[in-house]
Formats: structure tokens, C-alpha cells, sequence
């Protein structure tokens, strides 16, 4: 196994960003060569892997990416081939010594497309130039990636360069369009064709760079992750601008990428970076965030098992709460999404709650720190809606800030305060909130804490212990209809149900055929099913919706109608117009709905219920 098969192997893997746009921004015109820089000026270079490194870079790639003879020819330079390409690796290689991280974060040797010739006179091959090349290169580097493969002509003459190195570790990385196309419409299918037949070494990994931007780079890797079985490497570029309310915006902020960066985790990226456009500040808020979510996601959960025999059976559903009692009977329900305030005035929220009350609605759903984010126990505001008004809550329990010891003892809370209907979630690890030092508990997933809760549901904790009596939880879990690894959330999906889920809630529901095909493939599980509704309150909220919430799809059709809706007002009632249809659409398929209150307007939300 070599370094980068290792590396890999262990977890998802860093990749740092661009460096000709770095240059860029350093006041580096382009009619001169930047790979000379490393030469020239290589305490700039030098301040921009380091800068990759303190944004938490495991991957350095080097100044090279035009440093063949060909290209470095068109400024006089090509005798200096070897000299910047050794230059260049030194260099990555002493950010790293520096940095005292030798031996943790590897360098990549990049390796650009060679490009037509200038003249007649230039009749070396495109694998000859690549080789050459490579003589200096690889030995420098832990590894070379071959970036922004466009074409098949590229590709072959990239891997007629590699049967030269018999040992050599190398990615090839493609930049082609979101249909996993060039522009002659040559593709991922037809190169990795090549790549399958080729008889020398094979590639360690496949990758994806460059495009048109996260969101295309996400449907490139939906095409790529079915035609190999190679780790992949992703490292979109910055996108183009795009238009919002009359002004050009480049959407792809740290947050915004680091949103994108989640997508290809799950879909099973190997390792991610980016490229041109994506700076130091893109790559810490990916380090911050995705690394320690997808240390999270795989963590090993703890073995619970049933212990002893003869345990009562639960308390039946319809005796645990009204909301029980109403989806044992088959009966329609709704519930409001609030979000519990940041400070601990819950007049507005309890005034909220009232509201749905007299509205006839089923529950009011509270959050548990969505996004990571600090508020007021929803335990606490569950406690003065039911106590103050008389409407029943739905309460998130999330695994991220507690033990399972700590976790028990807030179900045990629950049964005691007469809080019966309970969602459980994984949770936003802390990283991407608000409180990025904080630390992450996640002693179990969804999954495990379902288990516990049923086992509690019968008389017993998770230690085996007996508790006074029975508690009589009724449990929610969510699904995804829409998620981009649609197995893993079956499997889950299935998982939870298996382990003592009651009832399921959505996420926000825009795309009513998604639904209905997931509600085909669950239908065995014959458990009640609450689809979730957000109506969107203007064009901008609806493009945040479409292009930043995982999971969410929001039809090309509903951005139009948004978009040709002019004033606030008209948006907001478009808004209404659109989540009513929704509901109306997928009424006879579900159990019940809940509307979210977004922004914290619950008149909002219940407009789109008025009948």
C-alpha cells in the first residue's frame, strides 16, 4: 500500500486549494509564467502552502501545473524545466518541515494538460513533454496528480508518460461538465475506459477538479461514483457569478463550499480540495466542519443489546399521547416547526405555541440547537408550552452534546414532566456552528439512541437497570427523501424502524415525485409518515433553500414562479400558494404534515394551513 493508498484508507482526506489564483491575488499578472516564480519568488509561494497548511491542508500540491517545456517555452523558459520543478517540490516540501508536519501531510506534484504547439518546430510528443516532466517531478513528490484532464487526447498522452514509471502513485483528475462531458462530448464513461484497459501501472485514485462550480461538480461525481470503484478526489473550482436581486455574486462562500464538500463526503469522496478561486479560507472552514463530521458519521456505536427476558411489552401507541392516539387511528396530523429563542424569554415562543393551539393543531415541534447553535433548552420551552397552553410537543433529542448517561437521564426527564412525543437525531456536530472549539459527544447515532429509548420503553436502561416503571415515549425519527445517497438513507431509514421507531418526519418537501418514489420504496415498513413543509418567503430564501440545505431540492419550476413574483409581498404569498399545493399534492399519501415557521413566523405558517 503506498502513502496515498494509506492516507485514504483512514479517513477523508484535505486537499489544499488553488494556486495561480493565489498568485493572482498577490498581484501576479498572467502574461508571465507563475511556475517561474518558484525560482523568482519563492517566499510567495512558500506564504501560500503555508497558509494551506494552517487551514488544516494534508496535501500540498506544487507550483507546476504549467511547468512542462511547452508551456514554459512560450516565455523563453523551458531549459529551466527541471529547475522549477524541482524549486517547486522543495519548496512544498519545506512548508511542511517547517510546519513540523513532515511525514502527515503529503505533497502532490501537479501535472496540467501540455497544450497545442506554438510552432512547426515543436514536434515532441505530448507524452515525451509529460515524461520529462515527470524525470524531475516524481522523485520530489509523494505523488503526482494529473489536473484538468479535458479530453481523451490528455488522457493517453498522460498515461503513455506513466509506462515510463513502473512504480509511479498518480490520480487523474478530469475537468469536464456537469453531464460528466467535454464539449466533443467525450466523457468519464469513455476515459475510464481507457483507464480499464491501460496496461501499465494503475492510478491510485480517480478525481474530479476545476468545472463549473460545487453545485456541477456534485453532478460530475454522481455520474463518476458508478463507474469506479478507484477513491476519488474532489476539487471544485469558485463557480461563476450569479444573479441575485439585480447583482452579480460569487455563491461560493467557505460556508457555501464547505455545504457542497458534505454532499461529496456522503456520496463517498475520498478526499477533497479545490481549485481555481478556492483559497485558504474555503479549506479551514472544510477542515473545520467535514473532518470532524465524517469522524461522526463512522464512529463505532456501542453494542446494545437486549438484557433479560420476559420484558413487559411497551405501553401500545395510541395510549402514550394524543398525537399517538390520532396516528394509531389513521387520523391526519399536523404540527408547527418553532426554533426555541437564543436567550431565555420564552414569551414569544409560548405566545407561538398558542396560536397553533387555538388553530387546531396537533403539536408544536421544537429543534434541538439546529446548526449547532446555542439556545434555550427545547426540554425547558416543551415544558412551558405543554404546562401554559396545553398543546402537546413533538422534542428533539440530538447525540451531539451529551453522554448516553447524560442522554438517559433527559429521557427520564421527559416521561417525568409528561413530554411523550420525542424526534431523535444524529445532530450538527458543533464544528459547524457557532462554537467550532466545542467537542462533539456522539456516544451513539440516531439509530443507537432509538434503541436505548425503546429499551427504556420497556422497563429497563441501557446499563439493564430497572426503572420505576415503563416510560411511554412515542418515537419519531427523520428521513430524507431527497438525500443524494438515497441507499444510506433507506438503510438507515430501516435501521431506525427496526430498532422501535414510531412515527417518521421529513425534510422539507418541494419535489412531491422524490417523495412518493421514496414512499414506494418504505411502504413495507408500514409506519406513519409526517412530511415536512417549509414555505418559502422570497426569491433569495428559496435560492438559499435550493443551493445551501443538503438534501433539499427545489424544483427549477418553483424558482420561476418565485422569481416572477416581484414585490416582497407577492413573493411571500407565492411562497403560501406553492406549500399549499405541496400539501395538496401529497395529502393522500402521508399521515400528516408539519410546517416549519421560518424566521420564527408562525402566522407564516399557519396561512399555508388555513383551509
Amino acid at each position: 500500500m503506498n502513502c496515498l493508498q494509506r492516507k485514504l484508507s483512514e479517513s477523508l482526506v484535505i486537499f489544499d486549494g488553488a494556486i495561480g489564483t493565489e498568485i493572482y491575488r498577490r498581484n501576479f499578472f498572467v502574461n508571465a509564467s507563475f511556475e517561474q516564480l518558484s525560482v523568482t519568488n519563492p517566499d510567495v509561494i512558500l506564504d501560500i502552502h503555508r497558509r494551506y497548511l494552517e487551514a488544516g491542508a494534508e496535501v500540498l500540491t506544487t507550483n507546476t501545473f504549467n511547468a512542462n517545456a511547452r508551456r514554459l517555452g512560450k516565455f523563453g523558459l523551458a531549459d529551466q524545466t527541471a529547475a522549477i520543478n524541482l524549486a517547486s517540490a522543495e519548496l512544498a516540501r519545506r512548508a511542511i518541515e517547517e510546519a513540523g508536519r513532515t511525514g502527515e501531510v503529503l505533497v502532490a506534484g501537479s501535472v496540467g494538460p501540455i497544450g497545442e504547439p506554438e510552432s512547426p518546430a515543436d514536434t515532441r510528443s505530448r507524452a515525451s513533454l509529460i515524461a520529462e516532466q515527470l524525470e524531475t517531478l516524481a522523485p520530489a513528490t509523494d505523488f503526482i496528480i494529473f489536473e484538468s484532464l479535458r479530453t481523451a487526447i490528455d488522457l493517453a498522452a498522460a498515461l503513455e508518460a506513466v509506462k515510463r514509471f513502473p512504480d509511479l502513485v498518480y490520480v487523474l483528475s478530469f475537468a469536464v461538465d456537469r453531464h460528466a462531458e467535454n464539449h466533443c462530448g467525450e466523457g468519464i464513461s469513455e476515459f475510464e475506459k481507457l483507464v480499464a484497459t491501460f496496461p501499465g501501472p494503475r492510478p491510485t485514485a480517480i478525481g474530479l477538479n476545476c468545472g463549473g462550480g460545487p453545485e456541477t461538480t456534485l453532478a460530475e461525481l454522481e455520474v463518476l461514483v458508478k463507474k469506479t470503484k478507484l477513491p476519488i478526489v474532489v476539487q471544485p473550482n469558485a463557480g461563476q457569478p450569479r444573479g441575485v436581486d439585480g447583482r452579480m455574486i460569487y455563491m461560493t462562500s467557505a460556508e457555501y463550499f464547505s455545504t457542497y464538500a458534505k454532499r461529496y463526503a456522503n456520496l463517498g469522496a475520498a478526499a477533497i480540495g479545490g481549485c481555481c478561486g478556492i483559497t485558504p479560507d474555503h479549506i479551514r472552514e472544510l477542515a473545520r466542519t467535514i473532518k470532524p463530521l465524517m469522524r461522526a458519521e463512522k464512529q463505532e456505536l456501542p453494542k446494545i443489546e437486549a438484557v433479560g427476558e420476559n420484558l413487559p411489552e411497551p405501553v401500545p401507541v395510541a395510549e402514550r399521547s394524543r398525537l399517538g392516539a390520532k396516528l394509531a387511528a389513521g387520523e391526519f396530523v399536523t404540527s408547527v416547526e418553532i426554533t426555541p429563542p437564543r436567550g431565555f424569554d420564552l414569551t414569544a415562543t409560548v405566545e407561538g405555541a398558542r396560536k397553533c393551539f387555538e388553530a387546531g393543531v396537533d403539536a408544536v415541534n421544537l429543534p434541538d440547537g439546529p446548526r449547532a447553535s446555542a439556545r434555550i433548552s427545547p426540554m425547558a420551552a416543551a415544558i412551558a408550552i405543554q404546562q401554559q397552553i396545553g398543546i402537546e410537543t413533538v422534542l428533539h433529542c440530538c447525540c451531539r452534546d451529551k453522554s448516553v448517561i447524560g442522554l438517559q437521564a433527559d429521557l427520564l426527564g421527559c416521561a417525568g414532566m409528561g413530554i411523550h412525543n420525542i424526534l431523535f437525531i444524529t445532530g450538527d456536530p458543533p464544528k459547524l456552528g457557532d462554537y467550532p472549539f466545542s467537542s462533539g459527544v456522539f456516544d451513539v447515532d440516531s439509530i443507537g439512541l432509538v434503541k436505548i429509548q425503546a429499551r427504556m420503553n420497556r422497563g429497563v436502561d441501557l446499563g439493564g437497570k430497572p426503572l420505576n416503571a415503563p416510560t411511554r415515549a412515542l418515537i419519531g425519527v427523520g428521513a430524507d427523501p431527497s438525500a443524494i445517497d438515497l441507499e444510506r438513507e433507506y438503510r438507515r431509514l430501516c435501521a431506525k424502524v427496526e430498532a422501535g421507531a414510531d412515527f417518521i418526519i421529513t425534510q422539507p418537501v418541494f419535489a412531491p415525485e422524490a417523495l412518493f418514489a421514496f414512499l414506494d420504496r418504505i411502504e413495507h415498513l408500514k409506519t406513519p409518515l409526517i412530511a415536512g413543509i417549509w414555505p418559502l418567503t422570497s426569491y433569495r430564501n428559496a435560492e438559499f433553500m435550493k443551493t445551501e440545505v443538503p438534501g433539499v431540492i427545489v424544483p427549477d419550476s418553483i424558482m420561476q414562479r418565485m422569481a416572477a413574483a416581484k414585490s416582497r409581498d407577492e413573493q411571500r404569498d407565492t411562497g403560501i400558494e406553492i406549500a399549499r399545493e405541496s400539501i395538496e399534492a401529497i395529502r393522500d399519501r402521508v399521515q400528516g404534515i408539519q410546517v416549519s415557521a421560518p424566521f420564527g413566523n408562525v402566522n407564516f405558517a399557519l396561512r399555508v394551513l388555513e383551509k
